[in-house]
């Protein structure tokens, strides 16, 4: 099974052309994911989809159980991830309901879990200079640009905690850094997709612009959520004209992340920690 995953808000499932929907509970060695998860048919390809917080929006950024999401969609054969997050400007060729795929994350988180499989006996250090994967980005821009989108492909997003919005100073400083949108989800995401072989992609939906703009307000969540419903037809367009196009073979770099990451000699790998790997490590062992 080589499968497609969608993370993003609940109501991205609701996509034209989608069927056999159905709705799956996964239990992973981490925990249990944000929510169930559903499952359809686009394309003749299947498509997984996990709302990132929860039906509802119930999960805060630093609530959110990145391992066991992301454990829970490689347990169901995908092998690509779409993100699709709402994003502020950080600069201003990004405007609002614009489209954003980064190439780049900066971390700046510092309440979080951790942000590996690996640990308890087994080590594993990611190649992760490029953090997404181009060829999707590329699939990911080509789509966007048939939807009549402005879509930038690249860009750095800087991956904050949260909840709260940025201060004025933090946005002037990560404006000044060079970093192009501030998100409070993504990164995690990332890391773990590589370390699980997924090859990953964020289409980051411009919402706002941050509150360092000299014009526009500071962000608000209603002013966010004033352009969300746009982007998520924007979203919703993308992800139907890209599902198609995806290989139905994993043979990209991030399908073989692991090849050079293992540190440990198998020799002494623990059997309880290879046990909660599981399909992580299962073809290298």
């Amino acid at each position: 099974m080589h499968n497609i995953g969608i993370i993003g808000g609940s109501g991205l499932y609701e996509i034209e052309g989608l069927s056999d929907a159905t709705e799956l509970r996964v239990t992973t060695p981490w925990g249990d994911p944000s929510d169930t998860i559903v499952r359809g048919t686009l394309s003749g390809r299947t498509v997984y989809f996990l709302p990132r917080h929860g039906r509802g929006h119930r999960i805060l950024p630093t609530e959110i159980n990145h391992r066991a999401n992301i454990y829970a969609l490689r347990s169901l054969g995908v092998r690509w991830i779409i993100s699709v997050s709402a994003v502020g400007s950080l600069q201003p060729q990004y405007e609002p309901c614009h489209v954003v795929l980064p190439d780049q994350f900066f971390d700046r988180t510092s309440n979080r879990s951790a942000h590996t499989f690996f640990g308890n006996g087994i080590v594993a250090h990611i190649a992760f200079s490029d953090p997404t994967s181009a060829p999707l980005r590329e699939l990911l821009a080509a789509a966007a640009r048939e939807t009549g989108v402005t879509v930038h492909n690249g860009g750095t997003y800087v991956n904050m905690d949260g909840p709260a919005f940025s201060t004025r100073a933090e946005s002037e400083a990560n404006r000044h850094l060079g970093f192009d949108v501030v998100g409070m989800t993504n990164l995690p995401e990332a890391k773990l997709a590589r370390e699980a072989e997924i090859a990953y992609a964020t289409a980051a939906m411009v919402t706002d612009y941050d509150c360092w703009h000299p014009v526009e307000a500071a962000v608000t969540a209603s002013s966010v959520i004033a352009h969300l419903h746009q982007n998520v037809a924007t979203a919703k367009a993308i992800l139907s004209k890209v599902i198609p196009r995806l290989p139905t073979e994993p043979s990209w770099p991030e399908h073989f992340a692991l090849d050079n990451a293992l540190s440990t000699d198998k020799s002494v790998w623990p059997p309880e920690t290879v046990d909660k790997l599981g399909i992580l490590i299962h073809r290298l062992l």
